[in-house]
């Protein structure tokens, strides 16, 4: 029977909070709960950290759920001991753009879920309300070595709602997928797709000055709401002021639209754009100069490489496709260095995303065509560098870089056990282990999750 994790549901008393920010209270809260697990033991690998360092015939020790040692000569007793001589093995992988879960197979009208197509701003939409955890594209991508992703909303609005971070496990419900602590995200797109959607209809926008207009109406909006609320808020701490409604009265009316943009402006929750152009980049990182936020990441970007320098002197990531280019207009200036022109200023972040249900299954190749296209230009992009465009740079995008992403004492132990060099064209993921149980092994079918929908199913050979 293959293991599928089932998260019990903990019967949880909710805590009297004060009617305080919006932000206060979480909503949806997680109820992950790793798969217990002993130790284990991964034995004379060569191994990639994820912060640039290659360790040839090293171990890894996972242990509670943790990174209890990496080195060599490691001793655990009662470990489960991996053989790893002649495997190389990796943090897990991150996807930081998905729609795993939202757009799910089959690729039914009823599954499509991740455009709330209403308005070109509806920031109060989470696509964590719509993720099905029986997508197949889930255990697909676990096969691939994917251990985390963010699931975003589509790009057919200026601002399209929030995003989440997922723990890749097989799980019946979302909360029990929702990794612990991950901040929201706030998806934005500008460019075409906005622009095609509303103006299609004869409505605003229908031109990228239209876009701009619509980012500005709605921080406009924001910066209001959150005046009020902080205006509300000092008033409750006010000394002698403990009777609610005492201070400023009653609190403001509640906006879901405005909570996650004012989350934005708070910095509580980060700011994911899906945007094409170098120019629009350069008009982004000014709207957000003049709102006060900060830029996570651009999304797709294929003229990012103009803009390398700023982005790295800005701390805004890079989350693009290794090759694709050229299916409409604003993706038509992409070259393949891409990537590897992003990743060469000093402290910049590029990272290789999917937004795609079959390319997550190969993340590690289309880096490796990364690789191969900027040592054309002369650079030096060795494996134990180019791991972070999957692993640590991803992990910092998304804001959990501080609990995952690198092979380090006392981290989730994400990891996996490749065949070989994982940016090979022949690597295959051999074992899977998220928070160090072994959820995936590609020679055990025992260990080969399947989701409730596919029980049952006839699979072609």
């Amino acid at each position: 029977m293959h293991p599928r994790f089932r998260a019990s549901l903990l019967a949880t008393a909710l805590l009297a909070l004060p009617a305080l920010s919006p932000a206060a209270a979480p909503s949806f809260p997680s109820t992950y709960q790793p798969v217990a697990s002993g130790p284990v033991l991964i034995t004379d690998a060569t191994v990639l950290t994820g912060d640039g360092r290659r360790l040839e015939g090293a171990d890894v020790l996972m242990q509670g759920g943790k990174v209890a040692a990496v080195g060599t000569d490691l001793q655990a007793e009662g470990a489960t001991v991996v053989d790893g001589r002649g495997k190389w093995v990796t943090p897990g992988i991150i996807d930081v753009h998905s729609h795993l879960g939202v757009y799910p197979a089959p690729g039914a009208l009823a599954h499509q879920d991740g455009n709330e197509m209403t308005a070109p701003v509806t920031a109060q939409v989470w696509a964590e309300h719509a993720v099905w955890p029986q997508d197949p594209g889930f255990a697909a991508a676990l096969a691939g070595g994917v251990t985390s992703m963010m699931i975003l909303p589509g790009s057919a609005n200026l601002i399209g709602g929030r995003g989440v971070v997922l723990k890749n496990v097989p799980a019946v419900t979302m909360q029990e997928m929702k990794f612990p602590g991950a901040p929201h995200s706030v998806k934005m797109a500008c460019g075409e797709n906005p622009k095609r959607v509303y103006g299609g209809r004869g409505q605003s926008p229908m031109t990228r000055m239209g876009n701009l207009a619509g980012y500005r109406a709605a921080f406009i909006e924001a910066q209001k709401y959150r005046q009020a609320w902080d205006k509300y808020e000092a008033s409750q701490r006010s000394e002698g002021r403990k009777k609610k409604g005492a201070g400023n009265g009653e609190p403001p009316a509640r906006d879901l639209r405005l909570d996650t943009l004012a989350g934005v402006l708070r910095g509580e929750i980060s700011v994911q754009i899906h945007c094409y152009r170098a120019d629009e980049m350069a008009l982004m990182m000014d709207l957000a100069k003049e709102f006060d936020f900060r830029i996570a990441a651009f999304h797709h970007g294929v003229e990012a490489y103009k803009l390398a320098d700023r982005m790295a002197e800005e701390g805004i990531c890079g989350a693009l496709w290794a090759d694709w280019w050229g299916f409409k207009m604003e993706a038509y200036d992409g070259i393949q260095e891409n990537i590897a022109l992003v990743d060469r200023p000093k402290n910049s972040c590029a990272i290789v995303h999917s937004d795609s249900s079959e390319g997550i299954q190969r993340l590690n190749q289309e880096a490796a065509k990364v690789m191969g296209r900027g040592e054309r230009l002369g650079l030096s992009l060795p494996p134990e560098h180019a791991i972070r465009w999957l692993t640590s740079n991803a992990a910092k995008a998304i804001g959990v870089d501080g609990v995952t992403g690198t092979l380090a004492e006392g981290k989730m132990a994400d990891v996996v056990l490749w065949n070989g060099n994982p940016f090979s064209v022949y690597a295959l993921a051999e074992k899977v282990y998220v928070d160090g149980a072994l959820l995936y092994d590609r020679k055990d079918p025992a260990r080969q999750p399947v989701s409730d929908f596919m029980l049952g199913q006839e699979v072609s050979p």
